[in-house]
């Protein structure tokens, strides 16, 4: 594999339409359990219609592109690949703020999670406070999170504070299975497994007043972030359209470098039916999140009454997306956060003078960010920057060499409370099994593709 370095943090591999970009640091570059991604971002530049492939500073192995895969691809000329967007489309992150300080937090920290984890239904299979029939769901992929809204979960002024105000189009439900929706009758408003997540956190430091007042931050203040996706209707979306290009789209996928790299021409009538189910997978998952921030605004009013919750943003980093920059593109972000920058025409009003929000998770043993879009990020990334810390160890490599009592003896010590449904997510969840969130942030902040504004640290946490 021929790396040529650019600069600090960029790295160019050769590739066979485009060579494939890489944001990182040298130990990445160099460490050979790394190697597999770095071959799967080199493999994105074989399809057709490729723009370009780069690869964010959290990137590992994933299916098809790697975790913190970026491809972009001619809108015309390109191709759409779900492998290239993930099996839970739109999986994203929310960040709620509320008006209260830590210090009034802290004492009832335990019946808060306890009260969170009643109110949210976590893991694997669990079922949400709703039972949707199709025509529900129907309208749920049509209207996104304004289906929500509509039937009181939330307010209107929640819609600004929603990457593409909780709706994308097209989003015809005629192409999604009956498979899907007999999947994703009874998930909404659940937060699923493994790396989702709630938790409460404590604003630790400003790196930024300016920016961090128009978000409506401050030091010490609480603030919940919020990590989930489609659940099982996004999964079965992905399921059907891999089946449906294998099968009928043969000799179009015969060279692929990876069969898991299977695609369809976003102009063929497959490739426009997969876009639309996949809207209607991402518009599930907004209104997911909308139902469950509705379940925590009354387990916080429960508790502390005079607390209010307000949405900052929410931001999905599964996801395919048509944008404009010196011509229309289809953006294919795999584990990657869209990072646009002031001015941009795609942002709600309240951000348009500051740039996006780019909410950046860690381990639920260290940190999370807020950062923000920049120009720079439109000209160098297409919008895009890195979606949090990147696994430096596989779940299956976690179990065998981390352990519960320790991981939650660790957790303890940093005063962080925390319920999971079983002993294993939280090994495979440990901060040992991730990279270092710090230096993530300090990469894509060094490189000017977002940047920083405040650093959020763990106070409790609900685990699926």
């Amino acid at each position: 594999m021929e790396i040529k370095r650019i600069e600090k943090y960029k790295y160019l591999i050769k590739g066979k339409n485009v060579d494939a970009v890489v944001l990182t640091d040298r130990e990445t570059i160099d460490n050979p359990s790394f190697a597999e991604a770095l071959k799967q971002i080199v493999n994105v530049t074989h399809l057709s219609g490729i723009i370009a492939a780069i690869a964010m500073p959290d990137i590992h192995w994933g299916y098809g592109f790697p975790i913190g895969g970026v491809g972009v691809f001619d809108s015309e000329e390109g191709v759409i690949s779900p492998g290239g967007i993930g099996f839970d489309i739109n999986c994203g992150v929310r960040l709620i703020t509320t008006n209260v300080h830590s210090s009034q937090v802290r004492p009832v920290m335990k019946r808060l999670v306890e009260e969170i984890y009643k109110a949210v239904p976590v893991g694997v299979g669990a079922r949400g406070p709703l039972k949707m029939n199709i025509k529900t769901l129907r309208e749920i992929c049509a209207e996104g999170a304004f289906w929500a809204v509509r039937n009181g979960f939330g307010t209107y002024e929640d819609l600004e504070h929603i990457e593409d105000a909780g709706k994308l189009s097209p989003s015809n439900p005629d192409w999604v299975s009956k498979k899907a929706f007999e999947r994703g009758a009874d998930e909404v408003g659940t937060l699923g497994s493994g790396n989702h997540f709630i938790e409460v956190q404590q604003v630790q430091h400003i790196y930024d007043k300016t920016l961090a007042s128009s978000f409506g931050l401050f030091e010490g203040q609480t603030v919940i972030s919020l990590h989930t996706g489609s659940r099982g209707f996004g999964h079965q979306v992905a399921t059907d359209y891999i089946q449906i290009m294998r099968n009928k789209l043969t000799d179009h996928n015969r060279n692929l470098p990876d069969k898991q790299l299977i695609n369809a021409p976003f102009s063929h009538n497959i490739g426009q039916q997969y876009f639309n189910a996949m809207n209607c997978a991402a518009n599930y998952a907004f209104v997911n999140r909308q139902i469950i921030t509705s379940l925590l605004r009354r387990v916080f009013s429960k508790i502390i009454p005079s607390c209010e919750l307000r949405i900052l943003y929410d931001v999905a980093h599964n996801i395919a997306k048509v944008e404009k920059y010196e011509k229309s593109v289809l953006v294919h972000r795999k584990g990657a956060t869209r990072a646009l920058g002031p001015g941009n025409e795609l942002l709600s009003a309240p951000f348009k003078e500051t740039g996006q929000p780019v909410l950046l998770p860690g381990d639920m043993g260290t940190a999370s960010y807020v950062l923000v879009g920049t120009c720079k990020a439109e000209q160098m990334t297409f919008g895009s920057t890195a979606h949090g810390a990147g696994r430096v160890l596989g779940r299956r490599e976690a179990l065998r060499k981390l352990d519960f009592d320790a991981v939650l003896s660790s957790l303890k010590e940093k005063r962080i409370e925390v319920m999971s449904k079983g002993k294993k997510t939280l090994v495979e969840e440990a901060s040992e099994a991730y990279k270092n969130v710090d230096l993530v942030v300090e990469i894509v902040h060094q490189l000017g593709i977002s940047m920083k504004v405040a650093r959020l640290v763990p106070m409790g946490v609900v685990k699926g």
